[in-house]
Parts: structure tokens; C-alpha cells; sequence
């Protein structure tokens, strides 16, 4: 496993996070927990929740299950560095969402007792909250660092200009302020390489990078569709994405094949090998994921290949789409 300091911090953190999107649900509590236990063992160090995670089941869910998991042996909240969200609405109740004073404070207590631990290492903002103001956020983002609840604070699915806007009014307080930034990005999604990725580097944020193969349409998903065995890859996103864009799979799924590597692989390690990216989020529902994913961290892609994936998935302005309405 390769290590790196989160962001601008001197915390350390695995180039590869456990993203836990799919645990309640997708995957249940016992294989939940056995791949948490794999990715540790592997060296994975970094999980990554969100308090609305495992709505199939109820909101909250993933957090109880992953403070279960802590619970199971001693030392192990040691070893783990917990990152979770808060933002989403979570109930119908008026101020039960959003980034208000009292929402954050409210909401990292529930997670802090869903997640049986004392404190969270990376306490996201799920989106942003153009209702608030940053005064108010920055102040009860304090308090909790403060009273030992929170370590450091991050941004999720933010603008460029969101983090600039964010980091002075931190300066401001004397406050550290964002030390991440959590962003889709992959070669379909180039968008955030205009504004999003400047920023961040800017502002001394590291990368977190959530859906690097595009929900599994960078991971082989016309070999899967043909033999039956895709999942993730054959519904949502990465179909629609498809329907758009088969040609260009099709010739990404022939050009990792000529160059003898894995679709998948070779997805992971382009993000990864992207400057100012500190780690990619995975979403693993079994533990071959996890291995196909350790896998790119030991991949270089050959500059001619870097060549012919830009030529396939041109960043925006050398003829690639315009950013996604979706991601507004």
C-alpha cells in the first residue's frame, strides 16, 4: 500500500479509500464487514461514509454498521481514519438538512454515536449550502474541533469558487479550514480539471475522487454486458453513459486489451497518477474489487497510452463534453 499526507495536513492516509456507498443494500452487514476487514489488512486505512448512506435500509444505517465494525476489536478506531458527510437531508423535519450552525453541530453527534467513536477524522460537507453563510458554518465547524469531535474539515461536490470562497472565510477566523476537496472525476468526467482541480491546489486541498471508473463503465462493462456479469457496470450512470458513448468504450476496452492491461486498472491508475490527488474512493461489493483496485497502484501507463486515453476522453476544449447537469 502506498501512503500520502491528507491534503496540505500531516495526517496520513492510503491512496485508495474504502467508499461504503454500497454497504445496506447492495451489501449486506456480514460481507460489509468482511471487506472491511480485507481492505484493512491490505492497507487501506481510509473509510469513507456519509450520514444519508444506507437509505435502502434507513439513513444512518452504513454509520451504525461501521461503528459495529469498530466496535468488533480493540485498537482498531486507531487504526482507521473515518471520513463522513453531513448535509442531506435526513429526516422530513425543517432543520434536519442543510449546513445551519445547528444541522452540523446536531449531525455530527448522531454520527459520532452511530459510528461509536469520539471523534471523526474528515467531516465532509455533502454539497454546498448557498443559504448559509460561511461565518456560520466556520463557527460550528469550530466548536467541533474545539471539543475534540472533529479533526479536519472537508468539502464534497463543491465549485472552484466555492473553495476559494471557503478557505477566506477561514483565513478570517484563523481557522485551517478545507483540507480536502471530494469530486467525481475520471476520464468520461474531465470537467473538474477547469476550476474544481486549480482550486484545491491552490487552497492546499487534497483530492478525493468518488466514481473514478464512472459507476463502471471504465471497468470493462461491454466484456461484462456480453458475458452476463455486470452489476454496477449495467445500470445507472454508467448505461446512460454508454448509450452516448460505445464507440469510445469500445475502443478504450480494445486499447487496455492490446496493451495487455485491465479495463478497470487502467481507469484507476489515470486518476490516481492525476496531480493534486491524494486518494481515489472505491466502492467495492467484493474483495476481488478491492485487489483489482490495489492492482493500479503499482500500474504506470506508458506515455503512449496516456496519449491515446486523451485522444479517446479529450479533457473540455480539446473536444470533450461539456460538464453533466447532473453534477449542478
Amino acid at each position: 500500500m502506498i501512503y500520502t499526507q491528507l491534503g496540505r495536513t500531516g495526517l496520513r492516509v492510503s491512496r485508495l479509500a474504502l467508499g461504503t456507498v454500497n454497504f445496506g443494500g447492495r451489501v449486506e452487514e456480514p460481507e460489509a464487514h468482511r471487506l472491511m476487514d480485507h481492505a484493512l489488512e491490505r492497507g487501506i486505512n481510509l473509510v469513507d461514509t456519509a450520514d444519508i448512506y444506507g437509505w435502502r435500509v434507513h439513513k444512518g444505517w452504513t454509520e451504525e454498521m461501521i461503528g459495529r465494525w469498530l466496535a468488533k476489536s480493540p485498537g482498531r478506531r486507531d487504526q482507521v481514519v473515518v471520513a463522513t458527510k453531513v448535509g442531506d437531508a435526513m429526516s422530513e423535519a425543517l432543520n434536519d438538512q442543510g449546513l445551519s450552525a445547528r444541522h452540523i453541530v446536531a449531525a455530527c453527534d448522531a454520527s459520532l454515536k452511530r459510528l461509536n467513536t469520539d471523534w471523526i477524522d474528515l467531516y465532509q460537507m455533502h454539497h454546498i449550502d448557498r443559504t448559509v453563510g460561511w461565518d456560520e458554518v466556520w463557527q460550528a465547524m469550530d466548536l467541533l474541533v474545539a471539543q475534540g469531535k472533529v479533526r479536519y474539515v472537508g468539502s464534497s461536490n463543491f465549485a472552484g469558487w466555492d473553495i476559494a470562497s471557503a478557505q477566506a472565510a477561514a483565513q478570517r477566523r484563523n481557522s485551517l479550514g478545507l483540507v480536502t476537496e471530494q469530486c467525481c472525476y475520471n476520464l468520461v468526467t474531465r470537467h473538474t480539471e477547469l476550476e474544481v482541480m486549480p482550486a484545491a491546489r491552490a487552497h492546499g486541498l487534497g483530492l478525493l475522487i468518488w466514481s473514478p471508473l464512472h459507476g463502471g463503465l471504465l471497468s470493462g462493462v461491454l466484456g461484462k454486458l456480453a458475458t452476463g456479469s455486470a452489476v454496477k457496470s449495467g445500470q445507472g450512470r454508467a448505461v446512460e453513459a454508454l448509450d452516448a458513448s460505445r464507440a469510445t468504450i469500445e475502443a478504450y476496452e480494445k486499447l487496455c486489451a492490446e496493451a495487455g492491461l485491465d479495463p478497470a486498472v487502467v481507469g484507476m491508475a489515470w486518476t490516481l497518477a492525476r496531480p493534486g490527488v491524494t486518494a481515489a474512493v472505491i466502492g467495492p461489493r467484493t474483495e476481488q474489487h478491492i485487489e483489482g483496485a490495489l492492482a493500479a497502484l503499482d500500474c504506470e501507463l506508458a506515455p503512449q497510452l496516456l496519449a491515446e486515453l486523451d485522444r479517446l476522453f479529450p479533457p473540455i476544449g480539446k473536444g470533450g463534453p461539456a460538464p453533466d447537469c447532473w453534477l449542478s
